[in-house]
């Protein structure tokens, strides 16, 4: 039955449309409403009259005809069939259109799966960089056939069904036109070729699990949760793709005093109050080694102090981070008779603390 729309509102486009314009305006459209695609009560009459719209207004002489007649002028109707708009039915016309557009399509090279593991190691590792090893499991082409999954002396054969595409079209005939089906080959499931004598090592599937310790170096300034990639070292590709890639995930233990704020180091350290009063001199542990440290007298809880360059190097380079010394005063939690009694006559001689208070 023909349409009694414009063939130009049908499409969507101006009547001054080009042939690319009501080309792409056809396919955007036809695809959503192809029966195939497309269940919706109503799909399959608003594909014909696409078809119908399309098969006028993408020939010249048609269009001509069409733009001063109308219908009349090129015969209106959909009667013609599909047969009649130079198509031999649906499937042609998503051939044509489409090329191909939900065929089957043989595979080719595929890359390896990657292979991610966790590796634990501790502060100073992660701060200072270190070399490292870990053992992965992994699929590699067999040792016997060389990946070939044949035995010794022998070679895959060409498919006989689908000779060698990997793949099997069959054409069905409807009232829609002609389709045409393509369906991957059964006989050699899409590889185009079939083993006729097997790898008696890998049983035809030419690879074979093999534990590997693969040696890697973890540079100066990670941090925990970060990951590092070795590239080409997971599982092996299949139709000669590449391997992928192992991702290393690191976890970082901490630090019996260490914490580590950017690349800082931060380090608490505990004073006397007769050391905080009177000032000292101390040796401090460090990432790199033991440092010296001056106190001065007067100094309180909370001070700050900053080792440069005694921290964490960035990862990427460009410098180095700080250790952090952060002072504690301890008090005493008991005191001897002699420390009591030095205590009290010391007390004697101090004012009490509180009284700035007061004085406010």
């Amino acid at each position: 039955m023909a349409t009694n729309r414009d063939y130009y509102e049908v499409l969507g486009v101006p009547r001054n449309a080009s042939e690319e314009e009501i080309k792409k305006a056809f396919r955007q459209q036809a695809f959503k409403c192809h029966p195939d695609h497309n269940h919706d009560p109503g799909a399959e009459e608003r594909f014909k009259e696409l078809n119908e719209a399309y098969s006028v207004l993408s020939d010249a002489d048609k269009r001509a005809a069409y733009d001063r007649y109308g219908q009349a002028g090129v015969g209106g109707g959909f009667s013609q069939g599909f047969e009649g708009f130079g198509f031999n039915g649906l499937g042609d016309i998503f051939d044509a259109f489409f090329n191909g557009a939900g065929a089957f399509t043989r595979q080719g090279p595929q890359r390896g799966d990657d292979i991610r593991v966790n590796l634990t190691i501790t502060f100073e590792e992660a701060a200072l960089g270190c070399s490292k090893k870990v053992s992965v499991t992994r699929s590699e082409p067999c040792s016997h056939c060389r990946g070939t999954g044949c035995r010794q002396g022998t070679q895959p054969v060409r498919c006989a069904t689908c000779n060698g595409s990997g793949q099997v079209r069959r054409v069905q005939r409807s009232i829609f036109g002609r389709f045409v089906n393509t369906t991957i080959c059964g006989d050699c499931r899409g590889e185009g070729t079939i083993i006729k004598e097997s790898c008696p090592q890998c049983h035809g599937t030419g690879r074979e699990k093999q534990k590997r310790s693969i040696e890697f170096q973890v540079p100066a300034g990670v941090d925990d949760g970060n990951n590092i990639r070795l590239s080409g070292q997971g599982e092996m590709g299949t139709r000669g793709g590449g391997p992928g890639d192992l991702y290393i995930t690191l976890r970082v233990k901490g630090h019996e005093f260490f914490t580590r704020e950017g690349y800082d180091v931060l380090y608490d350290l505990s004073l006397n109050v007769a050391e905080a009063a009177l000032g000292t001199e101390v040796e401090v542990p460090t990432l790199h080694g033991k440092s010296k440290l001056v106190v001065p007298a007067g100094s309180q809880t909370g001070h700050v102090f900053r080792l440069k360059g005694k921290g964490i190097p960035h990862l990427r380079g460009g410098g180095i981070g700080d250790q952090v010394v952060r002072l504690f005063v301890a008090t005493p939690e008991s005191l001897t008779k002699e420390q009591r009694r030095l205590f009290e006559e010391l007390a004697k001689t101090l004012r009490p603390a509180r009284k700035k208070d007061l004085e406010r």
